[in-house]
């Protein structure tokens, strides 16, 4: 049976993720700083994080076995009045949250992944490609950006060992971050992120990727 650990599995993309790999029979690993009824219903194995805590994040991996796949998913975006270029603590948060969070996790978990055939894939988002940018929402962007080049770089480390690492964009969904004027289902959105996932090549390690398998624009 393989297995999953996933970020922020609590609601939205993370919860859906955990719902569809427990569905196929994945032992599934959710790590949430706060649990929810939905997510405890699926009856999945659930851990305490809060991304914020660098030093709890550097050392989670001693707190899982053997794992196939890391969704890293959990991520923080703040309200919108706080979405400025002068807003240090808001800035400073997402950078936290958003890449230098999920970049530790990876690292702690690393020795944990299967390998050759091991998967990392964060969650990064269209907000983030410097290629495409329309301006605002500075330190979001800043944080998904770092968050590629990290990637980037933890592909590069991996690829000794057969791992692959990405990040995808899931596209505008309909959560509490994405709003109801979304025109993509979670469900939705979820599914064809695993099937990008599962047919994943060591060619597309590295890339920042949409999640029909395009790649986006850095």
């Amino acid at each position: 049976m393989p297995t999953v650990l996933i970020t922020g599995a609590n609601r939205g993309i993370g919860l859906e993720f955990a719902r569809q790999y427990a569905a196929d029979g994945w032992n599934v690993i959710a790590s949430v700083r706060e649990s929810s009824p939905e997510l405890e219903a699926l009856g999945v194995r659930i851990e305490r994080l809060d991304m914020r805590d660098l030093e709890a994040v550097a050392s989670f991996g001693a707190r899982v076995e053997d794992l196939d796949l890391l969704v890293a998913n959990a991520g923080t975006w703040l309200p919108e009045q706080a979405e400025t270029a002068h807003d240090g603590r808001a800035w400073a948060e997402m950078m936290v949250s958003n890449s230098i969070g999920p970049y530790l996790l990876a690292h702690s978990v690393l020795p944990k992944l299967r390998a050759p055939g091991g998967k990392l894939v964060a969650l990064s988002s269209g907000l983030g490609s410097i290629g495409e940018s329309t301006g605002g929402y500075v330190p979001y962007r800043s944080s998904k950006a770092a968050l590629n080049m990290a990637w980037h770089a933890l592909a590069i480390e991996v690829k000794p060992r057969g791992l692959i690492a990405i990040t995808v964009d899931p596209g505008w969904v309909k959560t509490r971050m994405g709003g109801k004027n979304a025109p993509t289902t979670a469900a939705q959105s979820v599914s064809e992120m695993r099937q990008l996932i599962e047919r994943l090549t060591p060619e597309q390690s590295g890339g920042f990727l949409k999640r029909d398998g395009a790649r986006h624009a850095w």
